[in-house]
């Protein structure tokens, strides 16, 4: 789940399916309720219709929690975004990042810091797209050094310039879900 609406809808399918959320926060839900495997399939099926899952595993979820966590970074919190990335996520998750990140990597095909620079390229994209700051804002707001570092690695992402980019007609940005 990676916004509030995500978050609104993930509540009500559980309360629609009789359940108690404790807490429903991005990534995550609890309930009260100890769940039957029969029950955690239907619900999973109930969840997969919006393109959501229920995760088990262990080390999916702490992916999952890592994919949360930078997304929220860069969509909520940008001021923390000058937070060294591995003590944040070792601190969030209990875990030492050297784990977390061969953890990452080897079910995701990515690194941690890729993932991360992708958030914030879709970032800079909406944020082109809406057309409310600058481009020297943008940078100074997801915490590049310079409209040139942020320029670059914009350039060797999307194959644009953020200017060429911005005078697209048909903007191309991805669903979060889908990087």
């Amino acid at each position: 789940m990676v916004c509030s609406r995500c978050k609104m809808v993930v509540k009500s399918e559980l309360e629609k399916f009789g359940l108690h959320p404790l807490s429903v926060e991005l990534g995550e839900a609890e309930v009260s309720e100890q769940l039957t495997e029969q029950k955690k399939k239907q619900l999973n099926q109930i969840l997969v219709g919006y393109g959501f899952a229920l995760i088990d595993d262990k080390k999916i979820r702490i992916i999952e929690k890592v994919k949360t966590l930078l997304v929220d970074l860069v969509h909520n919190k940008s001021n923390h975004l000058k937070t060294n990335l591995s003590n944040y996520l070792s601190n969030e998750l209990n875990h030492d990042y050297t784990y977390i990140t061969n953890l990452f990597t080897q079910v995701e095909g990515t690194t941690i810091e890729q993932y991360f620079i992708a958030q914030k390229i879709e970032r800079v994209k909406e944020l082109l797209v809406y057309d409310e700051l600058s481009l020297s804002e943008i940078a100074y707001q997801l915490n590049y050094s310079s409209v040139s570092h942020l320029s670059k690695q914009f350039k060797k992402v999307t194959g644009l310039t953020p200017s060429h980019f911005k005078q697209l007609k048909e903007n191309k940005r991805k669903p979060l879900e889908e990087l």
